[in-house]
């Protein structure tokens, strides 16, 4: 039984971008796929509906904000993490990602809240300080 689609080979092609590390193409591919199926557009609607079934939005969105933040594009994958952090709030690595995308973007207040919420979570342990003293027992 072949299970390949029009769907499922791009995304396979715009995974293989992503593994490449060619993050920009891979963010446009990805970008146009997520469209495809939050917006039900599409000539092949009833194909993209069933490919949905295999494919989540959620894991696809999260493809989509990484290969937005590997690309430096901030503002896109904040914007991307925002929404699966708010439809998805126990999603930890969701909320380490828009931590660490808004860290890069310079913005360290506002990223304390996802990395306390990825800590809590289980998918992010804070890096402890370089110059703490080790903590000796007396015996």
């Amino acid at each position: 039984m072949n299970t390949m689609t029009p769907f499922t080979l791009r995304l396979s092609f715009a995974q293989g971008l992503f593994d490449r590390g060619d993050f920009r193409e891979a963010a446009l591919a990805l970008a146009d796929l997520v469209e495809e199926i939050e917006g039900g557009t599409s000539e092949t609607a009833a194909t993209t509906a069933e490919d949905h079934v295999l494919h989540g939005t959620d894991d696809l969105r999260l493809l989509l904000a990484r290969a937005y933040f590997h690309s430096a594009q901030l503002g896109r994958a904040e914007a991307t993490l925002n929404r699966i952090t708010a439809e998805s709030p126990t999603d930890g690595y969701a909320h380490l990602l828009l931590g660490r995308t808004l860290q890069r973007a310079g913005r360290h207040d506002e990223a304390a809240r996802p990395l306390a919420l990825a800590e809590i979570l289980g998918d992010y342990e804070r890096p402890q300080a370089y110059a703490a003293p080790a903590r000796h027992e007396a015996g």
